[in-house]
């Protein structure tokens, strides 16, 4: 397009090339270009011929001048268009004295450029084709349904199954050669029962099925046919599976006809009638099409009788093809001598074998009822043949019913519908969100060679000390021996430390020491700024110090001779053991010493991902989702498969909301564990948030044909793992373990998981309380129930637990009541906690679990008394409970309390037995001490102490035990704790100072 800026300023346009041209008459039609601008012709291209390729190269130019002042002005070329029309010169007929033309198109050029400051400008512009012309492209509506037939079935005979692989048959009548039949590289080659799309894929179905497809008769096709989908249909194709989920697949029998010659016409007119025997009708749900990468279903689908209104509401089809429209493939039928029933699939993409059986359903499970319907268009006509009565009764048909009767067929489609995301990518995109982490490089310094150069520094001087010692007094120690008074030893001390002293060893003693401190106070506390006020100087400077002495006590007892070491060891607290002060610090709702606990686990190992994970866990308790994130994100980094990193990344993705990152996390654990029911489950929930029905239901099939894999496999070990493990109760390894086969409430064993390093882990650590009389797992959904509470996800268990309620296989439990309940009294919520439990016992009053919660209840809600009975009950059970290490604990105090010390003490020993911690130590040495059992009392205390020196109440026990047994200075140095660690019970204190007044020592203040 060019404008020439001259006089009268002409516009030129010219029109260059065609593509994509089609003609009436022939692939080479004589076309030809007019152009019109303000209704106004400008002129006509000279006639060219378009090549075998659709091309046709016009190069026509015309011109129009406009004029601001009048004529065609700039408004004019603002909203006025350049038409280009293109006209087919058909053939001259001889009798006619003009050519005939024909309009294809019309394409249409806007000028507007031109006023934008632009002096020429080149576009492509579409022939838009006028209606009927040959450059119309087909209409994705004007498509026709084929009807897919398979004739021509084998009778075969009982006694014998189908040996697989077998050849597939092409469906072409009149091949003469038997091997022409086969098609080339392709085989039936069947599968598991249970892998199987369609409705008789149970473990009960298998006998049925065994003795049908072996036993029994038997009618065999073994035929594929195969149609082209172009992109047009693919879409729809999409669409009416969308629209239609059930599509019929319609059988019925046809009986031999020969026509007699020269009859045919007649014979026809009278055998049309009844033609139809045996109408029956299969319901092909082609939803699993539509999921992600799924390119076949295959399954064994019942055959119902025909009758028009149940097809119609189910599949919305309001003609059978047989009935109403099938008359000419009867009459095919005769003509090909057809003795076997037919079976017709709409719009199938490949269809493989086709089997009939009669025999009684074993079970009768499915029956026509229990087809979902669905709200759809017909697969193939939307109006019925018109004076055709409808037909409400099939006795014939209901015979398929009776004899339990189904087919196999298999659809398979070359490419999915639905991509789905490769493994590849998921990883990629994992990666993207949160790069591994590469493992920390082992560093020369760190707390821990700070405290091991102390220790290297207090040895050497010792040494030092030591050898200055004999110096001084080896010669009046040997005399002596062991009759050393302490009054010598005092004597010796005191000149030893006036010659360090007088020497100026002393001061290179300290000097050599000083760098050690200093590593320590900058590696382990972290103190490398100046502090904000005295006081908290000398807080850290008195906690820096009981380090520092306990730190040269071990150095000191090293460097020992072993006849003379002291006997007592260092008690090392495991991580296990972390973990459950951590989590006895939760139920005790002291967070922030939780915290610590978790924190200390971090620091020791922080590679370690379980720990990363426990620590989410209990932000969620606490409901810092953005932390537990981190910590859940931390988690992957360090492991990029692990399937409950994952997992857990994609429910805090849905907390905060970030949906996209949340499939993402979701599909890459179901890639890389695919028989995870959890996952597939989470996968599913997750896109009911999104209204994405077809794929929540993909998920949740998913989950559950997993898990009754997993059961089927369960069960054919059930019987060995039995009388191996005599009934115990399985455990696991906690939340990051197998959970599959945890069960710590059944009666009998079904499952023995790897038994942890700290007895009980799994009972105590976050505990999920099943049924007593149930044998987890039971449906997909409380699988899932059970992974989120050990995680203390219980913002997103409600939805979970809603799915269980209305789950056909789910349903009111006394698990499902003990969840609730369990969520409930997080809350605080005692009123709906307590009706809950009442739900519960109504439904399993013997179950441990209802009476354990329900003594968590009344304590909770100070009710001691029914407190103590509910423990009472429960600790009676032969099954143990899922969480006694509480229990345990509760029962022991609400003992101290009434003064049942003989039972307190009972108790204790059996959680110090089970699951050793600083609480239980603490509750056995107070029980033995309010018996008198002093020296019982202190070895308790002492254990409680080596597990927890913060704690003031074994500080304060201990100095009582001290006082009893008349130690003054080990009483006055308890009690110097037990002040400094702030005893909040005055009663406890109020008893220390009575008896430091009756023995008359042990406050240094007196």
């Amino acid at each position: 397009m060019e404008q020439v800026l001259s006089t009268g300023r002409p516009v030129q346009i010219t029109v260059t090339d065609g593509y994509d041209l089609k003609g009436s008459k022939g692939d080479t039609p004589v076309t030809f270009i007019r152009a019109e601008f303000n209704q106004v012709v400008l002129g006509d291209s000279a006639k060219i011929t378009v090549s075998p390729e659709g091309t046709a190269k016009y190069n026509f130019t015309c011109s129009f001048e406009f004029n601001p002042e009048g004529g065609i002005t700039l408004d004019d070329l603002a909203r006025k268009p350049v038409f280009l029309t293109m006209t087919e010169v058909l053939p001259k007929e001889r009798k006619l004295k003009e050519e005939k033309t024909l309009i294809l198109g019309q394409a249409v050029v806007d000028l507007l450029p031109l006023l934008a400051g632009e002096t020429s400008f080149e576009t492509t512009v579409p022939l838009h084709p006028v209606q009927g012309s040959l450059l119309e492209t087909p209409r994705l509506g004007a498509k026709k349904d084929y009807p897919i037939l398979f004739k021509n079935g084998t009778l075969k005979l009982g006694g014998e199954r189908e040996p697989v692989p077998r050849p597939k048959k092409w469906p072409i009548a009149n091949i003469l050669a038997p091997g022409a039949n086969n098609i080339p590289d392709a085989f039936i080659v069947g599968g598991p029962y249970e892998e199987e799309e369609g409705e008789l894929n149970h473990p009960e179905d298998r006998e049925f099925r065994n003795q049908a497809e072996c036993m029994k008769k038997r009618i065999i096709w073994d035929l594929e046919s195969r149609c082209y989908l172009d992109p047009p249909a693919v879409v729809s194709f999409q669409k009416r599976i969308v629209d239609c989920r059930l599509w019929p697949v319609e059988i019925t029998r046809v009986p031999l006809v020969v026509v007699p010659k020269g009859k045919a016409g007649k014979f026809d007119k009278t055998e049309d009638e009844g033609q139809l025997s045996f109408h029956g009708v299969a319901y092909v749900n082609m939803v699993p099409l539509l999921y992600p990468g799924v390119k076949r279903i295959r399954g064994a689908f019942h055959v119902y009788p025909y009758l028009d209104t149940i097809v119609h509401e189910k599949t919305k089809c309001l003609f059978s093809l047989f009935r109403d429209t099938g008359h000419h493939f009867i009459q095919n039928n005769k003509i090909g001598g057809i003795h076997s029933p037919l079976s017709k699939q709409v719009v199938s993409k490949n269809l493989r074998e086709d089997k009939t059986v009669k025999e009684k359903d074993i079970d009768g499970r499915l029956r026509p009822g229990d087809v979902q319907a669905s709200s759809i268009k017909s697969q193939s006509s939307d109006t019925p043949l018109e004076g055709e009565p409808p037909v409400s009764h099939n006795p014939e048909g209901q015979q398929y019913v009776e004899a339990g009767t189904y087919i196999v067929l298999e659809i398979e489609l070359d490419k999915a519908l639905v991509p789905k995301r490769k493994p590849e990518e998921l990883a990629r995109r994992v990666k993207e969100m949160i790069p591994p982490r590469p493992p920390l490089p082992r560093r020369t310094g760190g707390a821990q060679k700070a405290v091991s150069d102390y220790h290297s520094q207090i040895k050497n001087i010792s040494r030092a000390i030591l050898d200055e010692y004999h110096r001084m007094f080896g010669k009046q120690v040997a005399k002596l021996g062991h009759d050393i008074d302490s009054e010598t030893l005092e004597e010796q001390k005191c000149q030893l430390s006036y010659e360090l002293n007088c020497s100026g060893k002393y001061f290179a003693f300290k000097e050599q020491l000083k760098h050690a401190v200093v590593k320590i106070v900058r590696e382990k506390y972290l103190k490398t700024t100046s502090f904000e006020s005295q006081e908290e100087l000398q807080t850290f400077i008195s906690e820096l110090y009981v380090f520092l002495v306990d730190q040269m006590h071990v150095a000191v007892n090293q460097t020992m001779p072993d006849d003379i070491q002291d006997t007592t060891s260092t008690i090392y607290k495991s991580n296990e053991q972390l973990r459950l002060f951590a989590f006895e610090a939760e139920v005790n709702e002291n967070f922030e010493m939780a915290a610590v606990y978790y924190e200390e686990r971090l620091v020791r190992d922080p590679q370690n991902l379980d720990h990363w994970l426990d620590y989410g866990a209990f932000c969620l308790l606490t409901e810092d989702n953005v932390k537990a994130q981190e910590c859940f994100r931390k988690a992957l980094s360090l492991n990029q498969s692990h399937i409950h990193s994952l997992l857990l990344c994609g429910v805090l993705a849905i907390l905060l909301e970030n949906y996209e990152q949340a499939e993402i996390f979701f599909q890459d654990a179901t890639c890389l564990e695919p028989t995870n029911v959890v996952a597939w489950t989470l996968l599913g929930l997750y896109y009911e948030i999104q209204n994405n029905d077809i794929r929540m239901e993909m998920a949740f099939h998913e989950a559950a044909k997993q898990l009754q894999a997993q059961a089927t496999k369960q069960k054919s070990t059930d019987s060995i793992q039995y009388v191996e493990e005599k009934g115990k109760i399985g455990s696991s390894l906690g939340p990051w373990g197998p959970t599959g086969g945890s069960s710590t409430i059944a009666i009998k064993a079904e499952a023995s998981a790897e038994a942890s390093k700290c007895q009980d882990s799994a009972d105590f650590l976050h505990p999920v309380y099943y049924g007593a009389s149930q044998t987890p797992p039971t449906t997909i959904f409380m699988e899932t129930i059970r992974f989120l509470m050990k995680v203390n996800a219980v913002q997103y268990v409600h939805r979970v637990l809603a799915h269980e309620l209305l789950y056909p296989q789910g349903g009111p439990s006394c698990e499902y009541y003990l969840v609730l309940a369990q969520t409930h009294l997080l809350k605080k919520d005692f009123a709906k906690t307590e009706e809950y439990l009442q739900q519960a016992a109504q439904m399993d009053h013997l179950n441990p679990n209802v009476w354990g919660l329900k003594g968590h209840l009344y304590f909770l809600s100070g009710n001691h008394a029914e407190a103590k009975a509910c423990y009472e009950r429960t600790v009676s059970f032969v099954v143990d409970a899922s969480g006694m290490h509480f229990i345990f604990l509760r029962l022991g105090l609400l003992y101290l309390e009434e003064k049942e010390y003989d039972k307190a003490k009972k108790i204790y020993l059996q959680a110090c037995k089970r699951s050793p911690s600083c609480l239980t130590w603490l509750g056995l040495g107070i029980a033995c001490y309010r018996l008198e059992e002093l020296t019982e009392a202190e070895h308790a205390l002492s254990e409680a102490n080596a597990l927890n020196n913060y704690n003031a109440e074994v500080w304060a026990y201990l100095a009582l035990v001290c006082l009893k047994a008349g130690r003054q200075l080990e009483a006055e140095q308890a009690y110097k704790y037990t002040m400094k660690l702030k005893l909040k019970d005055e009663a406890l204190l109020a008893e220390i100072r009575m008896v430091q007044e009756m023995v008359g020592f042990g406050n240094p203040s007196f």
